[in-house]
């Protein structure tokens, strides 16, 4: 580079450069430096608006001492990389860069500031960047031609880039990129002054002898040959940045570093397009659009943006383009939304710089996005597609007068939107198509006047009129504007939900309502005229009402366009059997009869006369039809149907009370049931026409004050209702099955406890519970209609689409039926156990009612955590006895069955989450239950056989690690009861499960107080501890009561040790304990229940224990007498144990024939690291020293006493 001294000569030329060693310096640097620097740091720490004039000290403080000036500048760089070191003046005089950066790499201590939080360095960024901008400006005319400053701050910052720290490259490629961008300012202003003085140069030179000044000349001449050089020198610095760093650092491993880079070279190809904007450079953004990080392609895509939107630029983008093109068009897939918004909005203004460019496929990939639910995606597919298909040309068209209506300029634009949203073929998405055009095509869409008049007027002269589908399209749309205008916010999907207006906007909506409805007033019973036979074109038009302005009715004096309109529905309501357009009859009555507009009257005078007239046209035709002693023809059974599908339709919005309305349809329900041969449409309707009656009957009773009589009525009339659907349950046709139990479900779920919240309690006479049999049969309907295989319940077969439509259907109909059954679960109208044959189907129906599954299990949790474990051990149960059933008690353990309900098990262990204190109760009382029903059914061949459900165990040890470590010793003391000393000898492959089981408990025991040594040190110390002692108020446990907690209060009693579920160890009298730590009361068993002296304690039933939710892992407190009572027995037998402890270990299996004293579990579960005299030298290992137990509790109990198992004690003591 020109002119660019080494980084070792930075110190010995230029004016000023001093003496290291005057006496302004203080070990080697200069005093005022620290003050100079933190000053610099600090007014950019600090944001401050002061940075012209701190540059501008800066540049005085330069011209004095560049040195001293250029090591405040470095140290300054140093500092803003987070670096705590200090760049003195003699490493700044003989040090080489790369010397001075390893050293301050020494120096960091955490994080930098621009990656550090808080509002002190919130602004860090800008302020930094600025002050490298005020600083290149302020230094343009001078200091950056002097071939020393700039070169020094180059190199530095160059060698910082490349640096292994993060923070030392983060900072300097920041300050590197951005001292370019500030000489590409100063380029461009130098090329300017050149162009200027080169024109000035020729006007003077073309002047005339005469009047030509020469020195002018010269002086010029001399201004564009310095001009030349300085633009010369900025170049050779741009040049060393970009080699030095950008080349570098675009592709830097950390994201931010490669954003910064594409960032500023957009800005350079902006800014100075002359020198920059070439393919040389815009290679490195087209490469960067495939970076793996969202937050780089996108500014790859606002640098692109800067430079398309610049229409003079286009023809030295149009390599680029045809290269880079695709990769533009696929990144509007992109994963990151606000990359593919960006991709959009680039390729919209490629299409206004040339609509050639992209190709008709091109731009159907961005014309599908309208329909995105993503709505930033959607509206900048919007205003692509507006800007392709709906931008008018014509010039003609501004200058000709405003034409209304079907001539208008926007008819053909209207046309052109129903073209395209028929040919997207997504026809229940125009809304979100409108609103996707709504910001960009606001006018189009929101001229109404035009659509009604290509719906309603004659086409003109040579013009195709449109086609049904073309008109029906048209409606729909027009519908979808009307109530984004009427409502103000996006359709459902889209948005986070209802906003807050602005006063314009409301203004704005007041306006539009205004419009639509003195526009639709007039026109909507005109359209419902033409179109009263066309189902799906009156269900939409119907719907228009609901975003009227009411009042206008009378203020516009419109009142006979109402009585039209009222006429009109009353034509469609007797012309139409469909349910869609009845219901949009029902809504419209409902909309219209509105109490707080003077238009009431009228409209409630028309409903009225259409009730009574379909009320007694029901009671009529019914009696007729109920009468006849033969079946009756289909011709009644259809009146009856429509007449009833009217009634039905109606009574959803309408409360028609006064027309009782239960009487005769309980007769033709009650018909139905007895003769079996009831229509199944009939049957459908007349159940869901009930059910509204009831419910209307139930609002009345809530608002207002009822009689006693009301609430009897209605208690009667909803237990026959119930009773009437539950005969249903059993129809032969699915159909009426399916609506029969929605129902029902409904109806328990709203009569249930429930109805009394809210202070509600005059309501408890209508509480309903349903019974067993009727539960049975919910249950029962589930499983054959829901857990089905798909193809089961798939019978229509017209071709392939619309197979996979009606599997859609059919599986949706199926969550619906799903989740009205969980729904009665969760607010535990039905028996929490009935959820076990749900849960049981969790991984089979995984991808069809996994979500309704696991969110019942969580609700199911919240109410109560030890029912909700009992149902899920239940679940399993019920499936392990499906496989005993299908395969025999000798199935393969490797089979699939069995590894899928293992699986299931697994699955279900994982829903119990991580916190184990919260679900400790719930997953002991599982263990329990397990292991009672592993051990269940003894084998008949006798005690040397496994229990018939051992097996069961493999699947109970999936939830042994939710076990907190103190409560596996509780549940393995009490797997133990269950176990026979024959048992303890196998090791046959059948008793495989128990041996895994005992081992998923003994696991992780080497941190916890599982054995009667545990504590204990062998090494030094056979001082008693006689410190602890038992507690007062013994009494005697009888015999019943041992008896009572052995069987169902198994391992709950009080503990003082680190646990709560543990018994007290014992005080031995052999060696030295250390005295336990003991729980505060406020943790004594997570503070959930307090613990009650003893001698207030009465014994606890299991049952009482279970019905009150209280964990039975406290039940057994009333045992601590008894257990106390052997502490001197268990003294006296403990030296024993460890006399032949040595012997157990040594002699294996064969132990027991020789000598039964030492009790081997002891030893297996102790802690390793509490019994070093034995450990010592060995490899202690559970599965490889596996010694059989004693045979039976008595023998134990001679041998030393069960700390661990209160009914060996209670044996004893009571013996």
């Amino acid at each position: 580079k020109k002119g660019k001294k080494g980084p070792t000569e930075k110190g010995k030329s230029g004016n000023g450069g001093g003496k290291p060693g005057g006496p302004n310096r203080m070990n080697g640097h200069h005093q005022q430096n620290g003050v100079e620097n933190m000053m610099l740091f600090e007014v950019v720490k600090m944001g401050k608006s002061a940075m012209q004039s701190v540059v501008d000290d800066w540049i005085e403080s330069y011209k004095h001492d560049r040195d001293i000036a250029l090591l405040d500048l470095i140290n300054f760089f140093i500092q803003c990389s987070g670096c705590k070191g200090v760049v003195t003046a003699e490493m700044f005089r003989h040090m080489q860069n790369s010397e001075i950066i390893r050293k301050m790499t020494e120096e960091f201590d955490g994080d930098y500031p621009l990656t550090m939080a808080g509002p002190q360095w919130k602004k860090f960024k800008s302020s930094f960047c600025e002050f490298i901008g005020v600083l290149v400006r302020q230094c343009q005319y001078s200091i950056i031609y002097d071939e020393y400053m700039m070169d020094t701050v180059i190199s530095l910052l160059t060698g910082l880039s490349d640096s292994q720290v993060r923070a030392f490259r983060h900072t300097s490629t920041l300050a590197a990129m951005k001292l370019m961008t500030a000489l590409v300012n100063v380029a461009l202003n130098l090329s300017i002054n050149m162009d200027n003085t080169q024109r000035q140069y020729e006007a003077e030179r073309n002047k005339i002898i005469g009047k030509r000044a020469n020195d002018r000349l010269e002086l010029l001449l001399q201004k564009r040959k310095e001009l030349q050089e300085n633009q010369d020198e900025i170049e050779n610095m741009m040049n060393a940045i970009f080699k030095g760093v950008f080349v570098h650092r675009y592709r830097d491993a950390i994201a931010e570093i490669r954003a910064i880079c594409i960032e500023e070279i957009g800005i350079w190809m902006k800014m100075y397009s002359d020198a920059f904007l070439n393919d040389s450079y815009l290679k490195y953004v087209g490469w960067t659009m495939h970076d793996k990080q969202g937050e780089v392609r996108l500014k790859c895509l606002t640098a692109l943006q800067g430079l398309y939107y610049n229409k003079e630029l286009n023809s030295k983008l149009e390599l680029f383009t045809s290269r880079f093109k695709d990769r533009i068009v696929s990144m509007t897939l992109d994963k990151e939304y606000d990359v593919a918004v960006q991709a959009i909005k680039l390729l919209t203004l490629v299409l206004q710089s040339s609509e050639e460019v992209l190709t008709a496929e091109d731009c159907e990939n961005v014309y599908h996005l309208v329909y995105s639910a993503h709505r930033p995606v959607a509206v900048a597919a919007g205003e692509f597609l507006y800007k392709k298909l709906f931008s008018r040309k014509d010039p003609e068209d501004d200058g000709i007068i405003k034409r209304r209506g079907r001539q208008s300029p926007n008819a053909n634009l209207v046309k052109t939107l129903v073209f395209f949203f028929l040919e997207s073929e997504l026809h229940e998405h125009a809304a979100y198509l409108v609103d996707s055009m709504w910001d960009c095509a606001t006018d189009l869409l929101k001229d109404w006047e035009c659509m009604n008049s290509l719906l309603l007027e004659e086409p003109l002269n040579g013009e195709e009129p449109l086609t049904d589908r073309q008109e029906s399209a048209l409606i729909e749309i027009m519908l979808c504007t009307i109530r984004q205008a009427a409502e103000c916010h996006p359709p459902v999907g889209r948005g986070t939900g209802k906003r807050v207006l602005t006063a314009k906007e409301k203004k704005t909506q007041l306006d539009d309502r205004t419009k639509i409805t003195e526009l639709f007033a007039v026109a909507l019973p005109q359209l419902l005229a033409k179109y009263s036979v066309d189902a799906e074109k009156v269900t939409n038009l119907l719907q228009l009402p609901q975003y009227f302005d009411l009042e206008i009715y009378t203020t516009g004096r419109l009142e006979k366009h109402l009585d039209a309109l009222l006429r009109q529905i009353r034509d469609i309501v007797e012309k139409h059997t469909d349910i869609d357009v009845l219901e949009a009859c029902s809504k419209t009555y409902h909309a219209l009869c509105n109490e707080e507009f003077t238009i009431f009257n009228r409209v409630d005078i028309a409903r009225s006369q259409l009730i009574d007239e379909l009320a007694d046209k029901f009671n009529r035709l019914l009696e007729d039809f109920l009468q006849e002693g033969e079946e009756p023809d289909e011709d009644d059974a259809y009146q009856v149907l429509s007449t009833l599908k009217r009634i039905t339709a109606f009574h959803n919005a309408h409360d028609l009370s006064r027309w009782d309305l239960f009487g005769c349809n309980y007769k033709l329900l009650k018909t139905g049931i007895e003769n079996g041969d009831m229509p199944e449409q009939i049957v459908i309707h007349a159940l869901q026409c009930t059910h509204y009656v009831i419910l209307w009957q139930l609002a009345k009773v809530t608002e207002s004050s009822s009689t006693k009589e009301d609430l009897l009525r209605l208690k009667k009339q909803m237990r026959v209702f119930c009773q009437i659907c539950q005969h249903y349950l059993t129809n032969v046709n699915t159909a009426v099955k399916e609506q029969a139990f929605t129902i029902l479900c409904d109806v328990l779920m709203i009569f249930s406890h429930q109805i009394m919240t809210g202070g509600r309690d005059m309501l408890e006479p209508l509480v309903y519970t349903p019974d067993s049999s009727l539960q049975s049969e919910l249950l029962s309907f589930i499983l054959d209609h829901v857990f089905i295989d798909q193809d089961d319940d798939n019978n229509s077969a017209d071709g392939q689409q619309d197979d996979e439509a009606s599997k859609i259907e059919a599986l949706h109909k199926r969550r619906n039926l799903l989740a009205a059954f969980c729904k009665l679960i969760v607010y535990t109208v039905v028996e929490m156990n009935t959820a076990a044959d749900i849960f049981k189907q969790y991984m089979k129906y995984y991808n069809d009612y996994g979500d309704i599954i696991k969110e019942t299990m969580s609700k199911t949790r919240q109410i109560d955590k030890i029912q909700c474990a009992k149902t899920l051990i239940l679940s399993l149960q019920q499936l392990f006895n499906e496989m005993i059933q299908e395969n025999g008690y000798n199935f393969d353990r490797s089979s699939p069955t069995f590894s899928g309900i293992k699986e299931l098990a697994r699955r279900f262990a994982l829903t119990f989450g991580l916190d184990q204190l919260k679900t400790r109760e719930a997953i002991a009382m599982l263990h329990k239950d397990g292991i009672e029903f592993a051990f269940k059914e003894p084998n008949p061949q006798g005690e040397s056989h496994p229990p018939l459900n051992l097996a069961f165990l493999d699947i109970l040890s999936e939830f042994s690690s939710k076990l907190l470590r103190q409560d596996k010793r509780t549940v393995y003391v009490y797997l133990e009861k269950f176990m026979t000393f024959q048992m303890s000898l196998r090791r046959e492959d059948v008793w495989l499960p128990l041996m895994s089981y005992r081992n998923s408990l003994l696991a992780g025991g080497d941190d916890d107080t599982m054995s009667v040594i545990s504590g204990i040190s062998s090494r030094g110390s056979t001082i008693r501890n006689k410190k602890t002692k038992p507690a007062t108020g013994k009494r005697k446990v009888p015999e019943a009561e041992e008896s009572s907690s052995s069987d169902s209060m198994w391992l709950n009693r009080e503990q003082t040790m680190h646990t709560p579920v543990m018994m007290q160890t014992p005080q031995l009298t052999s060696t030295v304990m250390r005295e336990p730590k003991r729980l505060r009361p406020e943790e004594n068993y997570m503070g959930v229940y307090p613990m009650q002296p003893e001698h207030h304690q009465a014994p606890l039933d299991y049952k009482y224990v279970d019905d009150t939710q209280v964990t039975w892992m406290l039940a057994q407190r009333q045992q601590e007498e008894a257990a106390r009572q052997q502490q001197e027995r268990a003294a006296m037998n403990y030296v024993k144990l460890r006399t032949n402890l040595q012997h157990a270990i040594r002699r294996g299996t064969s132990l027991m024939e020789d000598d039964e004293e030492p009790i081997v579990e002891d030893v297996m579960m102790s802690s390793e690291g509490r019994i070093e005299d034995l450990n010592e030298g060995m490899d202690f290992d559970t599965m490889d020293i596996d010694l059989p137990p004693s045979k039976n509790r008595r023998e134990r109990t001679e041998l030393k006493p069960d700390f661990f198992d209160p009914a060996s004690i209670m044996d004893e003591s009571v013996g």
